[in-house]
């Protein structure tokens, strides 16, 4: 961007139309109350389907991207946004497509050296009438995020119906994989000009046994340590291995990679990367940020001013 930051206008997209919607508007919220008073002008827009041409009307900057979910976080707005060639804040097409597709996903970071849960695709009503895998495991759907339908079964439990109902709309197929005891852990990476710069370790601890979507985003629902208290070589590995994935995956921006260290077998097992992370009250990126050193409203400012429009 050639203007000064003080002359941008900035278009929050917020809330969208994925069952993360409220986690969104929670997000774009703080994001447009960060640049008010840092930009000429803010303009909040709950995104829906004539978003082209409500940003064609509006004629921003910039876009910040706090949308979450199916189509704002899958590579369909960056898209739109590519086609009305408007700069926009986090990833790019295709990583935005490849890091919401489990299965892709994991089969890029496997290749990069990184060491992923095993387990694997299956139809939605096989899992539901029986064990797939041997139990524990976790079924999830294969292009969701903040926990939104993810189900864990445990040792001597039935196989869980939820997948195989009606109401179940996470499509035909679900991720089920093997349950990976241990500490859960979170590093928000930079994709800075030098390089992906991985910021520290957040240890998660839910309040009520498992991260689920409301351990996640109600306050109380889970304690943060951070830096995590973990063995140097294990710490050093985290950093190192979130800023290899945000490279292999083709992130831009701010990444969050989500791991388990299971202290047994001293593994380090990589469950996803998250190109748009949560920018909510209780949300772990700006924890790290302001752990570092960048408050709230700086790194909002450092994702607007790493926005491009690839050509």
């Amino acid at each position: 961007m050639t203007r000064p930051f003080a002359d941008l206008h900035v278009a929050v997209l917020m809330g969208g139309l994925s069952s993360e919607r409220e986690v969104s508007l929670s997000s774009g919220k703080g994001c447009a109350d960060a640049l008010e008073g840092q930009v000429a002008q803010v303009s909040r827009v709950d995104a829906g389907r004539d978003l082209a041409q409500v940003l064609t009307e509006l004629k921003p900057d910039v876009v910040f991207n706090a949308l979450h979910g199916a189509w704002g976080e899958d590579g369909c707005v960056q898209g739109v946004l590519e086609t009305l060639g408007l700069p926009y804040t986090h990833s790019g097409v295709l990583a935005s497509a490849l890091a919401m597709d489990k299965d892709k996903s994991k089969a890029v970071l496997k290749a990069a050296g990184i060491i992923v849960p095993g387990g694997g695709l299956f139809d939605r009503h096989a899992v539901a009438a029986g064990h797939v895998i041997p139990p524990p495991y976790v079924i999830k759907p294969n292009a969701e995020g903040s926990s939104v339908g993810v189900y864990l079964v445990r040792a001597g439990e039935p196989p869980c119906a939820a997948p195989g109902e009606v109401s179940w709309t996470w499509g035909e197929q679900v991720m089920v994989e093997p349950f990976i005891a241990g500490q859960e852990l979170a590093v928000t990476v930079l994709g800075e000009k030098s390089g992906p710069r991985a910021l520290t370790i957040t240890d998660i601890t839910p309040t009520k046994g498992f991260y689920d979507y409301e351990a996640k985003y109600a306050p109380g629902g889970s304690i943060h340590v951070l830096p995590a208290k973990l063995p140097p070589h294990v710490f050093e590995a985290a950093l190192r291995q979130s800023e290899r994935a945000h490279t292999a995956m083709g992130c831009r921006g701010v990444t969050r990679s989500d791991f388990r260290y299971d202290d047994i077998k001293d593994e380090l097992v990589l469950l996803e990367v998250n190109t748009q992370p949560g920018m909510t009250p209780t949300s772990l990126s700006p924890e790290q940020a302001a752990h570092v050193g960048m408050d709230y409203k700086t790194l909002v400012r450092w994702m607007v001013e790493d926005a491009s429009c690839p050509r």
